[in-house]
């Protein structure tokens, strides 16, 4: 029989180590090949390749009409991306099997990503997929199938002005308790860009009064939200990525944050231009304030994967562009501090995770490294674009020439 004949089908694609999946950008080639390796000698109908990309979401929500009446509603949605079709074993136009010897054939194939992708991404409620698929057409048998997945990432460069952009917020809050006015808190917070890649740190500046009269405690998160679409509904899933939590501050008192740390685990990059799924991320500076609600306040992020360059262009000279106060990057000390005790922001059930913070020795790579010197560049204003200096200053030996003569 057919199935005792062949050995071995497999797909394999360039660049794939092991079992990993391959990662491809968009408009980039895909290259690979299907090996069958036969016992004897075989009769072989067709051999056909599919690749396939798409973005796919599906949720139910329960649904009440009355006392005793319950159903169902399911919502689905689906975005195709990829779609590659190929022969690479014909059959005869006489309609007839192909014959292939005993041993080893290799069929191979390519083919061109288009140029706009989104993200690979697996989530609660739905995925960024993309597979090759290979199927061999035997008579008088079954279909035989082989399936190959592969990783599309998205570039997003970091290195362009609106995520160089610094990103600065304030909020206060009045603290009541039975209708009673106990104080006011208020948290002003201050990012030095928006776009970051995994790795990096992102140094927090905040400043936090304490005007009640009882002891609040600062936090800051990194929360990735994921937005499901599907026949104008969203379904939407926040969870905290990482977080850290400040020391209490006693009623009357104020707390100033110069360029605490925050390292960003490894996560996957924004997902912002599919029409279905969704993936963005905000930093989030919030303060428990006991006997009401939290003071929150949120910093939009984008996590990209091309990294800032160091010296290929100055933050601070595209961030002068937009009406931003840059005075209170004086405060930097020499020296940033230390990555604080880890500690779950939201405490909450929904979102509260157990993550490992971030280790004092990885930090201290980061800290001596080519971003430590971004964040020294970034302290002073840049110099002006023409010279406010007259390079060549009278002296003071010279006469001065009589407007009258």
């Amino acid at each position: 029989m057919m199935f005792d004949r062949l050995k071995r089908f497999l797909l394999v694609l360039e660049g794939t180590e092991g079992d990993a999946p391959a990662a491809f950008s968009p408009g980039q080639a895909v290259s690979g090949r299907v090996v069958l390796e036969l016992a004897a000698a075989a009769r072989l109908g067709a051999l056909r390749l599919r690749a396939m990309g798409a973005a796919r979401v599906h949720w139910t929500e329960s649904r009440s009409a009355g006392s005793s009446t319950a159903y169902t509603q399911s919502y689905s949605d689906q975005v195709e991306f990829l779609c590659h079709r190929d022969t690479l074993l014909a059959p005869p136009d006489n309609g007839e099997v192909t014959v292939l010897q005993a041993g080893r054939h290799e069929f191979p194939f390519t083919f061109q990503l288009p140029e706009t992708l989104a993200t690979s991404f697996e989530g609660k409620h739905g995925s960024v997929r993309y597979w090759v698929k290979a199927k061999l057409h035997r008579p008088w048998s079954t279909v035989k199938k082989v399936k190959k997945e592969f990783t599309v990432i998205e570039p997003i460069d970091i290195n362009t002005p609106a995520l160089l952009a610094p990103q600065a917020g304030a909020k206060e809050k009045l603290a009541r308790a039975w209708y009673c006015n106990r104080g006011q808190v208020s948290v002003t917070a201050k990012i030095d860009r928006k776009g970051y890649t995994p790795g990096e740190v992102i140094p927090i500046f905040a400043e936090i009064d304490n005007c009640t009269s009882r002891t609040v405690v600062p936090k800051a998160a990194i929360v990735q939200t994921q937005t499901f679409i599907a026949r104008g509904t969203k379904k939407q899933k926040k969870s905290v990525v990482t977080s850290i939590v400040g020391d209490s501050i006693a009623a009357g008192k104020r707390e100033v944050w110069h360029g605490r740390a925050l390292k960003i685990p490894p996560v996957g990059p924004s997902i912002l231009q599919c029409r279905i799924i969704q993936v963005e991320y905000s930093l989030k500076v919030c303060v428990d304030i006991p006997g009401t609600s939290k003071l929150l306040l949120e910093l939009p992020l984008v996590i990209g994967t091309i990294p800032l360059h160091p010296f290929g262009s100055r933050t601070s000279s595209v961030s002068s562009q937009y009406s931003v106060n840059l005075d209170w990057l004086s405060t930097i000390p020499e020296q940033p501090e230390a990555p604080p005790e880890y500690s779950t922001v939201v405490s909450s059930p929904e979102t509260e995770q157990s993550l490992a913070p971030p280790c004092r020795s990885e930090l201290g790579g980061i800290l001596e490294g080519p971003f430590f010197a971004y964040i020294q560049e970034f302290r002073f204003r840049p110099p002006p674009l023409y010279s406010e200096i007259d390079p060549n200053p009278p002296s003071d030996n010279t006469r001065p020439r009589c407007m009258t003569c």
